[in-house]
């Protein structure tokens, strides 16, 4: 899992140079990071699949999501189809607060 990090080297991108950049753990063992590069309007994804565990790259159009929209994006793994979602991180459930 080293593709996103070779464009951000190759191209010197800046946090502020990216639309999204995410990395998350997924549940099971499985990762997943993606980069939009600001004014390139595609999804670059790098994943672990918490199902079969095998690791690829891939790109797809980057698609603006709702602000109701639960998932950031979702993709395939490519050897296994297992469906990989990524939640959006505002807007969702609060969790409740511990009361002692």
């Amino acid at each position: 899992m080293d593709e996103i990090s070779r464009i951000i080297a190759e191209k010197k991108l800046k946090a502020a140079d990216a639309e999204y950049h995410t990395i998350r753990v997924l549940d099971n063992g499985g990762k997943i990071r993606a980069l939009v590069v600001k004014g390139d309007n595609t999804l670059h994804i790098e994943y672990t699949c918490p199902q079969c565990k095998h690791s690829g790259y891939k790109k797809q159009p980057w698609v603006v999501v709702s602000k109701q929209a639960r998932y950031r994006f979702e993709t395939k793994c490519d050897k296994c189809g297992f469906e990989l979602k990524v939640e959006k991180l505002k807007g969702g459930k609060k969790p409740k607060s511990k009361e002692n």
